[in-house]
């Protein structure tokens, strides 16, 4: 590999953004790439706006994304999908998460919430949809819903079965390996099976 792949990744505070990069990054040190990443937190704790800047190849040089620079966006919340949708490259992919996490101002009803916000994506971009919520529900632990989107995402990046098996045993306690790789499976299966749309 000697591009650099850029994934941009965000959603709302409780999300596991945090790890999906972290995990990210450790798939791709575990391919021998070199990566760079970035953390923007906002109001993570109240459930604002967070994004991870994820950037992997054999000599990155800086960790943050430029608009216009992604090659995928991993929304987990479909606002936030809407809202990082400039960072994407011509012909980038966005890996989109069929939940909707009212933000304050539609809460307080001083805004309403965009409709058909997949639909205003794939007109753009080439999407990926993941219903991931009741993916992870069936599986029996709704916090598994973020590594749904991770495998999701995994079937479209050149990294190597191994090296994500490595990073998810890396980054989650032992007693949850076997659910979050079965998540994993689960999200990798949904893209393979996926028709691209865009």
């Amino acid at each position: 590999m000697s591009a650099v792949i850029n994934v941009l990744i965000a959603g709302v505070g409780g999300q596991g953004i945090i790890l999906a990069g972290k995990l990210i990054a450790r798939a791709a040190i575990a391919s021998g790439l070199d990566v760079k990443t970035s953390e923007i937190h906002g109001m993570a704790q109240r459930g604002g706006s967070v994004t991870t800047h994820v950037r992997f190849g054999e000599k990155v040089l800086a960790p943050v994304i430029d608009p216009g620079g992604a090659d995928f966006l991993l929304a987990f919340e479909k606002l936030e999908g809407l809202r990082y949708l400039d960072f994407l490259k011509p012909g980038g992919t966005v890996v989109l998460n069929n939940q909707v996490i009212d933000p304050l101002p539609v809460a307080v009803g001083a805004e309403t919430y965009p409709e058909a916000a997949e639909s205003i994506i794939a007109a753009r971009f080439p999407l990926v949809f993941v219903d991931a919520v009741p993916e992870a529900e069936n599986l029996g632990n709704l916090r598994v819903s973020n590594m749904v989107m991770i495998g999701a995402l995994a079937r479209l990046l050149p990294l190597p079965d191994s090296a994500w098996a490595e990073a998810i045993d890396a980054a989650v306690p032992p007693r949850f390996h076997e659910l979050n790789r079965r998540a994993f499976a689960r999200g990798f299966e949904l893209a393979e099976r996926a028709s691209i749309s865009g």
